[in-house]
């Protein structure tokens, strides 16, 4: 052991007093010994010792390391004592209820000045063990905080060789911290962000180097800190964090991924993508990183990312937010594309019905948004599609309709049966549980219902009279009814614009309202 540590590898390593020592070494001992200390009984007084224990040896260890940066064989005994102690004080990993104690004798501050417990914390911070004690997590977590918890980590992770297996684990390990931090407290993602992890995640992500565990853990983060957070979105957008997506998911543009892995890789920078375009600001940045020719391009070549490319076009054109990039995608002749998928579902996606609808719901999405942003020749452009070949696209359009309406009026005869029988026991429906049955009742096809009523009464507003006609006639024809897509679509506007202010919200239901009123 003592050759070993002397190897050129172990001194490479050594770092400045005030940085972190790395995990290579530490993993070069476990001593049985600690295996048998952990028999013994543990309680707070043993805790406490333990906890000094290790302040008196890491206070030793700096020191020595101080007096003599050159030389490690003078601070190598006490590296193995602090090791050893290091070690002991996982126990405490099963009490999150003494974790206080951590705090009290002021051990975080020490803990985050090494590197060797980046295992410790994150057996201290498993989102299992938080939850056991609510208490004694939130004491440890404000005190990781507190000491610039996620920036001392950013900082080793800098530092470390991910070609040593050792530190390769312990960045691995590093972001398992973060990742069960922010699931605990899930507010602290835009600190993290701003304590240079998400430049930390980018840098990595587009680093040329084979795809591994930590890549994979990289795009799993990236996706959790950009989840309904602006502030996240925003600062990935400032630092060209769009154009670093749209990089690494090109590579799937003509070759599917070759692992489970790298498929949910790519699932997971899809899934940023998406949540990046929720702020306005990134669908200029990723108009302008020609983020729309990228996704029609996948939609084209019919490999795995073609179906998350669909709702990434979703995401980049929905709402008034998503005007240019619905003019852009009509530039670049995505017409032509997207209109073959709205026609005929692709084989795969039949394979599964929620694949199936999701795939319908996104396609939908995607005409709802251009007739409801194209202006002029682009409009036109659009409106003519559905004329072509004796209006077969009005004809799929209505099956869809029927296909979906369907599949809603058997979920509401589900729920008013559950109505009814909770009445007869005397419960109550509140608002909660209205709500509950409404998302229920979207999930089973209301929305991409809702989808297909908006794109009827929009061509049949369009002035084109074929429209209209063949529309009415084919409602007509299968028993439809013109009340019943009205009644769809009046839900449709009470419901409209979560997150908007109330002028727009306003605005837009009186245009759709009046599309109703002339259907």
């Amino acid at each position: 052991p003592r050759q070993l540590m002397l190897s050129p590898l172990i001194i490479r390593c050594f770092f400045p007093p005030s940085s972190f020592f790395p995990s290579s070494l530490l993993n070069l001992f476990l001593p049985s010994l600690v295996l048998m200390k952990q028999a013994e009984p543990v309680d707070e007084s043993s805790v406490k010792k333990m906890i000094l224990t290790f302040e008196k040896r890491s206070y030793k260890n700096q020191e020595l390391r101080i007096k003599f940066p050159d030389n490690p064989e003078k601070f190598m005994e006490t590296e193995l004592d602090l090791n050893d102690i290091i070690q002991e004080m996982h126990v405490i990993a099963t009490m999150p209820d003494l974790y206080h104690l951590l705090v009290e004798l002021n051990a975080v501050h020490s803990l985050l000045s090494l590197l060797t417990v980046v295992d410790l914390l994150q057996e201290l911070t498993d989102i299992d063990t938080l939850q056991e004690s609510d208490e004694g997590a939130e004491v440890l977590v404000d005190a990781l905080l507190e000491g610039q918890v996620v920036a001392l980590l950013v900082q080793n992770m800098e530092r470390l060789d991910e070609q040593v297996k050792e530190e390769a684990d312990g960045i691995y390990n590093t972001l398992a911290i973060t990742e069960n931090m922010s699931e605990f407290r899930p507010g602290l993602c835009t600190e993290a962000a701003q304590q240079g992890l998400m430049q930390w995640l980018l840098k990595r992500i587009k680093a040329k180097m084979p795809f591994d565990a930590n890549k994979l853990y990289c795009s799993e983060i990236l996706a959790i800190l950009l989840q309904n957070n602006d502030n996240t979105r925003e600062l990935l957008g400032e630092m060209d964090g769009i154009d670093v997506l749209l990089q690494q998911l090109s590579v799937f543009k003509r070759h599917n991924p070759s692992t489970a892995e790298e498929q949910e890789m790519m699932e997971n920078l899809f899934d940023a993508l998406c949540s990046c375009l929720m702020l306005p600001a990134n669908r200029d940045r990723f108009l302008r990183g020609e983020g729309l020719q990228l996704m029609n391009l996948m939609l084209r070549e019919k490999k795995m990312s073609r179906t998350s490319a669909m709702k990434v076009l979703d995401h980049g054109m929905i709402g008034q937010e998503g005007a240019d990039n619905c003019h852009k995608f009509v530039d670049i002749l995505g017409l032509r594309t997207i209109f073959p998928l709205f026609m005929k579902t692709p084989k795969k996606m039949k394979k599964a019905a929620a694949s199936e609808k999701e795939h319908e719901e996104h396609v939908g999405s995607i005409i709802a948004s251009m007739l409801r942003n194209l202006k002029s020749q682009q409009r036109s452009r659009l409106l003519n599609k559905f004329t072509e070949n004796d209006c077969e696209k009005v004809d799929r359009l209505m099956e869809l309709h029927f296909k979906y309406l369907e599949a809603v009026q058997q979920a509401d005869k589900r729920i008013e049966g559950e109505k009814h029988e909770m009445v007869r026991r005397g419960e109550i429906l509140d608002d909660i549980l209205e709500d509950e049955f409404y998302l229920r009742r979207l999930d089973a096809g209301l929305f991409v219902l809702q989808l297909i009523c908006y794109i009827m009464v929009e061509i049949s507003n369009s002035g084109i009279s074929q429209l209209q006609q063949r529309v009415h006639q084919i409602l007509n024809l299968r028993g439809g009814s013109v009340k019943v897509v009205r009644h769809i679509m009046r839900e449709y506007a009470e419901s409209i614009g979560d997150g908007k202010s109330d002028e727009f919200k306003e605005a837009e239901r009186k245009r759709i309202m009046d599309l109703v009123e002339n259907f």
